[in-house]
């Protein structure tokens, strides 16, 4: 055993390091994916996160830029029951180990993950501290020496630099079929109908890729881009995206989004729903544990329809701050909490959950093309 995770309120777990070797810090969470450790890396919400996963093996089917959900990995570290070395997959391009040792991501194996995270369902989220250099004591001080994941603002380490246009790979994989007449190994995409600007907080792939085979052209600007700037483009609808940190830290976005309400039709997905919450003069607040992973029971209030959704985050809104033009559409099943909303007095809804999935289930992809119909309507 040489490496250590250290919790804040002085639990620590030994392993196995693997990966960079070093000393990380930041909030521990677990997700109960049972595959997707890669876009789960790579999403640019776990910024500053240490993450558990709860499925006991990690790394079976390697490594592809195919899968990459961004640029790079965002994740501070990584803990996991056990490490898979020889991946077994046609698409593998290099081992989990070979990946974090290149992008600098600690890693920490044979841990009993089932412990770790039952003790955060039990005293909630916390910070911690992995090393393969320290003492327990001094990994369980610099642990507590952590800021808290409250306040922050991390959306700045993310979002693009540059406007640009989304033109990447876009088309669903299939598998040809003389049946059907598919030949080719990828369905075709629809023609553009509308255009999207969309605030990048730390967008996913997937929900691009989502949003093109919906027949959306989406441009990506810097999260700090002023509503006039936005609307001098004329775009036919805004979507607001995931992205990581406290939304309640973001005032800034919060007073340009607040200006585009009523003026075009928006969509939000994540930190994107939970900024649209602030903008209506709503709150949020810190969950206990957060919900991540993708068996997330959601309930669609107005059709009664049950969902089964891939979530990943540790703020919620508070239902009972929404104004009285915000009218709740879904709730979590496990706990009741807001899932998404929408304006009853203009061309505005969000989701807390990941409609986009990957990882995850699609029952909620039906969003992109439900924003397409508002976009339609607005005309």
């Amino acid at each position: 055993m040489d490496a250590l995770l250290a919790l804040e309120d002085g639990r620590v777990f030994h392993g196995v390091s693997f990966g960079k070797k070093g000393t990380t810090t930041g909030e521990i969470c677990f997700n109960t994916s049972m595959t997707g450790y890669q876009e789960i890396l790579t999403d640019p919400s776990y910024r500053g996160q240490i993450i558990t996963m709860t499925y006991p093996m990690q790394g079976n089917y390697g490594v592809n830029e195919a899968d990459a959900e961004s640029a790079g990995t965002h994740a501070r570290a990584f803990v996991v029951g056990e490490l898979c070395e020889l991946p077994s997959s046609w698409r593998s391009e290099q081992s989990l180990d070979e990946y974090f040792i290149e992008n600098g991501v600690l890693g920490i194996q044979e841990v009993d993950t089932r412990a770790v995270t039952k003790h955060l369902r039990s005293r909630g989220a916390m910070n911690a501290c992995i090393t393969s250099e320290l003492t327990a004591e001094e990994a369980v001080a610099k642990a507590k020496e952590a800021p808290s994941m409250a306040g922050q603002d991390l959306v700045q380490e993310v979002t693009t630099q540059e406007q640009y246009l989304w033109e990447g790979e876009s088309r669903n994989w299939t598998i040809p079929n003389a049946t059907s007449g598919q030949e080719g190994t990828y369905e075709e995409l629809p023609e553009v109908l509308y255009n999207v600007v969309a605030y990048d907080f730390g967008i996913k792939r997937n929900i691009l890729r989502r949003m093109r085979q919906a027949g959306l052209s989406v441009t990506l600007v810097n999260a700090k881009t002023p509503a006039e700037d936005v609307l001098a483009m004329n775009p036919d609808g805004i979507f607001l995206s995931n992205g990581p940190g406290d939304p309640a830290a973001l005032g800034y976005i919060h007073e340009e989004v607040k200006k585009l309400i009523g003026k075009k039709p928006i969509f939000g997905i994540c930190l994107g729903h939970q900024i649209l919450t602030h903008a209506v003069g709503g709150k949020t607040y810190k969950l206990k544990f957060g919900h991540r992973g993708g068996n997330q029971p959601v309930k669609d209030l107005r059709t009664g329809k049950v969902e089964i959704t891939s979530q990943n985050h540790g703020f919620a809104t508070d239902a009972a701050s929404l104004p009285a033009n915000a009218e709740v559409t879904h709730i979590n099943l496990n706990d009741e909490t807001v899932e998404g909303f929408q304006l009853t007095d203009a061309p505005v809804f969000s989701v807390q959950h990941h409609p986009e999935a990957a990882p995850g289930p699609y029952d909620s992809t039906g969003f992109f093309n439900e924003f397409v119909q508002m976009i339609r309507a607005s005309k």
